[in-house]
């Protein structure tokens, strides 16, 4: 929480209670503090149009999450207007209720924001809103989400991902349009052979590998009854995917993972992605979705910057309605932070290629968030979706679990089917779809929410 950042303009006019409203700014900033932002505000609070169109040219520069305009007293809506047009990150606007005493009207703070959201509406400009006093949760908890979803822009607007190979024929769910994602998200992508990271992973000796060994025999029981050549490649892999992503200051990574490592490496990409998106070894988790599907990754991405944990793109591979559960897997390239605790992760082999190195473990159960930039129609749709990982049986071989959807499993199989969504679905555990919602309503991208069963606009 101390890494959001937020730019506080308290507003005030004079011709009202001054001194009241000065005790609100300083309730607010408390609270604000005491709730973990971070603050970038005026060494005054802004009392008109010149304060305000001095701390929109110093907020140009600034690197800031949401701009938080509180309305401590009334204001015309010049001042809101001027600060709104500076704002690169969500605008909140608060105002306070006061006590109907049946005299004076000290503040007058919600005529205020009613006349700024009017304006900034007739202007086009998207903002969010809180009315409550300087310490209701209610407002900060608001407050917190849309924050959230500022600093997710935020940190999109800077990232570049790396493609690695072409997504297989066929997989048109997977494939790359790097223009949309640069003007949509801000996303920078670049393309890189499946040849270099051969060429890398063949190059890297083998004192380099042995730690690499060391360290996941601490995680997976099993490694020394698979075939060591093919599950040292895997590692190899792991160590030129790691150093692309260090030296190329990628952020996540699409990977064709099939055929060719299979064919040309003698190994399975899917370990070596597990552990890139799991950071495995105290590094910093790199999401990594396979056969190319860049806009899982940047789902991936996503979710990972709200939760703060590792994602997983994954495969619906089976539905069932009359339980309500939908069963997700992918070969085995999921976390191993994602593991079921109660239960031995191991090392496994590719169901159909018969090679390692892959995962193997049921998901633990909790909370869930699911969702995936779509690109079906042709311009992005943002779905998402909540629900619970079940403490099931693994219903597959490699990284599986089952999930009990917040909505029937029929109207998520309709909406899967119906909507042309793609086969892959990312997740995290937590909640995030507030989080996401205003992500979507920001940047202007569609919404299917699988909970509510809907399309807003």
């Amino acid at each position: 929480m101390n890494s959001i950042k937020i730019a506080f303009f308290p507003l005030l006019r004079t011709t009202f209670d001054v001194v009241f409203a000065q005790q609100m700014i300083d309730a607010v900033r408390k609270n604000l503090l005491r709730a973990g932002f971070m603050l970038i505000e005026p060494e005054q609070p802004i009392k008109d149009l010149d304060d305000a169109a001095r701390a929109a040219k110093w907020v140009a520069d600034q690197s800031i999450d949401t701009m938080l305009i509180f309305q401590a007293t009334f204001a015309d809506s010049t001042m809101v207007s001027t600060l709104a047009a500076a704002a690169k990150a969500p605008v909140f606007l608060w105002a306070v209720p006061e006590t109907w005493t049946g005299g004076r009207l000290r503040l007058n703070s919600l005529c205020g924001i009613n006349l700024a959201g009017h304006a900034l509406t007739r202007q086009g400009r998207k903002y969010y809103y809180g009315y409550g006093l300087p310490q209701d949760e209610d407002v900060l908890k608001k407050l917190k989400i849309v924050s959230r979803a500022g600093a997710v822009m935020r940190k999109l607007n800077s990232a570049k991902l790396g493609v690695v190979g072409e997504h297989p024929d066929g997989f048109d769910s997977c494939h790359l349009d790097a223009e949309a994602l640069r003007d949509a998200f801000g996303i920078q992508v670049e393309c890189i052979p499946l040849a270099e990271i051969f060429d890398r992973a063949r190059g890297i000796p083998e004192d380099a590998v042995v730690p690499v060994r060391n360290a996941l025999d601490q995680h997976l029981d099993n490694l020394a009854t698979l075939d060591q050549k093919p599950l040292m490649g895997t590692l190899r892999v792991y160590l030129a995917l790691r150093e692309v992503a260090e030296e190329k200051k990628l952020e996540g990574l699409a990977v064709r993972c099939w055929p060719e490592f299979f064919t040309e490496m003698g190994c399975a990409a899917c370990g070596a992605m597990s552990m890139l998106s799991d950071g495995f070894g105290n590094k910093m988790p790199v999401p990594c979705s396979c056969e190319a599907d860049i806009n899982g990754t940047v789902t991936q991405l996503i979710l990972q910057y709200l939760s703060g944990e590792p994602s997983f793109g994954t495969d619906i591979v089976g539905i069932d309605t009359v339980k309500d559960q939908i069963a997700l897997w992918h070969c085995g390239l999921a976390p191993l932070t994602m593991a079921d605790p109660d239960f031995q992760p191991q090392g496994t082999i590719h169901s159909n290629r018969q090679l390692p190195l892959l995962m193997d473990f049921t998901l633990k159960p909790g909370r869930v968030t699911i969702a995936r930039v779509s690109q079906t129609t042709g311009d992005f749709r943002f779905v998402f979706g909540s629900g619970m990982m079940l403490l099931e049986p693994k219903p597959f071989s490699g990284t599986a679990g089952t999930l009990r959807l917040d909505c029937s499993a029929q109207s998520f199989l309709d909406a899967l089917i119906h909507g042309g969504l793609e086969h892959h679905i990312s997740m995290t555990y937590g909640q995030y779809l507030p989080e996401l919602s205003i992500i979507a309503d920001w940047i202007g991208l569609p919404i299917i929410n699988l909970v509510e069963k809907e399309v807003k606009r």
